[in-house]
């Protein structure tokens, strides 16, 4: 297998003129694609027959929820690039994920919490899957405070790098915690192999919202990279041609 791909693109000039050129299409895709989902979700999808009006939160519930498993999975194989490789690049993924991840992880709670209180009865239970989740955000905010705590970036990525990665155990544990144990929480009404049980018309703006959310988290992910990339690599001679540079 032909690695070279991946040697230039863990190259700081190279990342930079990647992201600068590619994270504006990323961005105006993401917003067509929440657009069409809030209005495929909230105006054109019909009630649900059990929860109503209700239901309507899972357009940010679960693309929130599916992201803060998949960047916290993001951080960790940054972080065992981190601890194995020692690729700069990776420790500024890694710090550039956490923020990210840590907001959709709180949006999926506070979301969950608002979806609970008609649905259980009450905004927060101490349901398996509400626990893990909030293990979680405690995780993402480690790793924020683990690489602050510590004055020499690259020593603070290493620590932080290893919190993330002894910290993913806890991502299969949210994932399946409806599975393993008794939970108030609903299983899964979409699954990698089995059929969907919403309706089209609620599971295609579903769709459209998860993977422009997923688009928006990416753009904001390459952004914030961007931004510490230039701070550790301000004295090199391409930061300033490409800061000069006229945006492609």
């Amino acid at each position: 297998m032909n690695w070279t791909w991946f040697h230039k693109l863990s190259s700081p000039p190279h990342f930079h003129r990647f992201a600068r050129r590619w994270t504006p299409w990323m961005e105006c895709a993401a917003a067509a694609l929440v657009v069409y989902g809030l209005i495929g979700g909230l105006i054109l999808a019909p009630p649900d027959y059990q929860q109503g009006e209700v239901y309507r939160i899972i357009y940010v519930h679960v693309p929130a929820a599916w992201l803060s498993l998949a960047l916290y999975s993001g951080m960790a194989v940054a972080g065992l690039i981190v601890l194995i490789w020692r690729v700069k690049l990776a420790e500024c993924a890694l710090i550039s994920i956490a923020p990210v991840g840590a907001s959709f992880t709180a949006l999926a709670l506070a979301t969950g919490m608002l979806w609970g209180k008609p649905t259980w009865g009450a905004y927060w239970v101490w349901d398996a899957r509400l626990t893990s989740e909030l293990v979680l955000l405690f995780l993402y905010l480690g790793v924020i405070a683990l690489h602050g705590a510590m004055s020499e970036p690259r020593a603070a990525a290493r620590a932080a790098a290893l919190l993330a990665v002894v910290g993913w155990v806890n991502v299969p544990i949210v994932r399946y915690s409806v599975d393993w144990w008794n939970s108030l929480h609903q299983t899964s009404s979409i699954t990698l192999l089995g059929k969907p049980t919403l309706d089209a018309s609620m599971l295609w703006p579903l769709f459209g919202m998860a993977l422009g959310l997923t688009l928006f988290s990416a753009a904001n992910v390459m952004r914030r990279m961007q931004a510490e990339n230039v701070r550790r690599n301000a004295r090199q001679r391409w930061v300033r041609e490409q800061l000069e540079a006229p945006h492609v």
